[in-house]
């Protein structure tokens, strides 16, 4: 508590989307920036803390592009409220990871910083680097799922089998729009042996949220969640 009170001296809170002042460091936004954020009310494949819009949107994308890793801290606080609220548990938190030509150039993985909250609120060690891309694929915004998961196809690998074999595992990543890089992580993490895969974010796209697609018979899924409580 004290070395937060001391951050919060240094460089006070702010809102994660407008960056106004805030009167304490409890809240991630602002009130009027709170009114445009929707929380993720659904059954589905991951938990996640709310629907990809307004100013939730803004803060991630402020994290991811803008050389805002302070906000980390705010977004993981969602990330561990989404967690509570769906009562998971896993036994290591594994971060989906960045090539390292694109880690080197934005300077830190985003997921990685979302992963570390999520490892304290589940009393969990975080493995940094048990998942590997180890192909650098080209932008995926304007393709489809089918589309995606081709071009995904090989990007994952895990660097040591033998610490995800047998476990339950908690992958996360800031926002998922059609899951197609969340499920190629789980894919290498289940070919290394791990028991279960569940995917957490804090942020799905309402597209997600709407059309999810069915499991090909056989085909192993990550759990489904409670709806979240608003």
């Amino acid at each position: 508590m004290i070395i937060r009170w001391l951050g919060d001296l240094v460089s006070p809170p702010a809102c994660a989307a407008c960056d106004v002042r805030l009167p304490d460091g409890r809240r991630a936004f602002c009130r009027v920036c709170s009114g445009s954020i929707e929380r993720f009310s659904g059954k589905g494949e991951c938990v996640a803390f709310g629907l990809f819009g307004g100013a939730l949107a803004v803060a991630i994308r402020k994290l991811k592009y803008r050389n805002r890793p302070d906000l980390g801290r705010p977004l993981g606080s969602l990330l561990r409220r989404a967690c509570r609220d769906a009562g998971r548990r896993a036994e290591i938190v594994i971060p989906v990871p960045l090539h390292e030509r694109r880690l080197v150039a934005r300077g830190y993985n985003q997921a990685a910083l979302l992963a570390g909250h999520l490892a304290i609120e589940m009393a969990a060690p975080m493995l940094p680097h048990a998942l590997v891309r180890c192909v650098d694929t080209p932008s995926q915004a304007e393709l489809g799922r089918a589309e995606r998961m081709n071009n995904l196809a090989g990007a994952f690998v895990v660097a040591r089998p033998g610490a995800v074999e047998g476990l339950a595992i908690a992958l996360v990543d800031d926002v998922t729009t059609t899951g197609s890089t969340l499920d190629a992580c789980a894919r290498a993490l289940f070919s290394a042996g791990a028991r279960s895969v569940e995917s957490f974010v804090v942020a799905v796209t309402p597209e997600w949220a709407s059309d999810r697609p069915l499991a090909a018979p056989g085909e192993k899924r990550r759990g489904t969640i409670s709806p979240v409580a608003r």
